[in-house]
């Protein structure tokens, strides 16, 4: 139940493809291979492009969105890698709202690599792009990410454009508390925080793919946003959540607060 709408969006999607143009043709993915930072990372740019009219989704998608998931075989001398996402737009649709971009957006990628020397990003992401569907598509990359480099503008400005870090954003303190339910939990987050427009909006995410938090309903109490959800998992046995791996985005007025991590109330 906690996915029907999800599900049904994508089922009504690939039932009209045969009347909408190729999603895939409305996309494309560079790799900026951007420059080394003084402590050996890279500092590389992955550059979506959609034509007019289409969009795609943040890491958070929303109710109705598709995730995007992201391989990297085929890589080299990478040990690791680190998404600095840009603030997304906020869409409403059919009375479900979703979180992701337009036009062409970029979002920087810190490379860990595994040693000195050139690396190379090859792998491939899987994103849902919509017009009046909304539909998976999958897009191939592969470069090459010499030692040095330069400094990309793009990059830099994708940077600026990330959501504040709880410090930043002048929060407090953060709390979760849950209430198990027969099919996952209640959930209630208590942030203490400077507002940032008259409407706020908040994403919580689990810090498990396997966990899925419902739209949370948003209120101001003094100096004190409080979000209230629901929680569900797909597996067998009680839900295990650590509170450490929560993940708490505040939205308002094209700013956002990143704060990871809850305490107890």
């Amino acid at each position: 139940m906690r996915h029907s709408f999800a599900f049904a969006a994508l089922v009504a999607s690939i039932a009209a493809l045969t009347a909408a143009a190729d999603p895939a043709d409305a996309v494309r993915l560079d790799i900026l291979p951007g420059w080394e930072n003084a402590d050996g990372t890279q500092m590389a740019g992955l550059r979506v492009s959609l034509d007019d009219g289409w969009k795609t989704y943040w890491r958070a998608p929303g109710d109705a969105g598709i995730p995007p998931v992201f391989s990297w075989n085929g890589s080299e001398n990478v040990r690791g890698v680190s998404f600095h996402w840009p603030v997304p737009e906020v869409h409403s649709q059919n009375g479900m709202r979703t979180f992701g971009y337009q036009g062409e957006f970029t979002i920087p990628v810190t490379v860990h690599r595994s040693a000195d020397g050139t690396a190379r990003l090859k792998g491939k992401v899987q994103i849902g792009v919509c017009s009046d569907i909304c539909v998976p598509v999958t897009l191939r990359f592969d470069q090459l990410l010499p030692e040095g480099g330069a400094r990309d503008g793009q990059i830099a400005s994708a940077l600026v454009d990330q959501p504040m870090t709880a410090k930043e954003g002048r929060v407090a303190a953060a709390t979760c508390a849950f209430d198990p339910t027969s099919d996952g939990a209640h959930l209630t987050v208590k942030v203490q925080m400077p507002q940032l427009a008259e409407m706020e909006l908040a994403v919580i995410e689990a810090g498990d793919p396997r966990i899925w938090v419902a739209e949370p309903v948003v209120e101001r109490q003094g100096d004190w946003l409080v979000a209230q959800t629901r929680m569900y998992h797909d597996y067998d046995g009680p839900m295990v959540i650590n509170r450490g791996s929560m993940r708490i985005t505040v939205l308002g007025a094209g700013q956002a607060v990143d704060i990871q991590g809850c305490s107890g109330s």
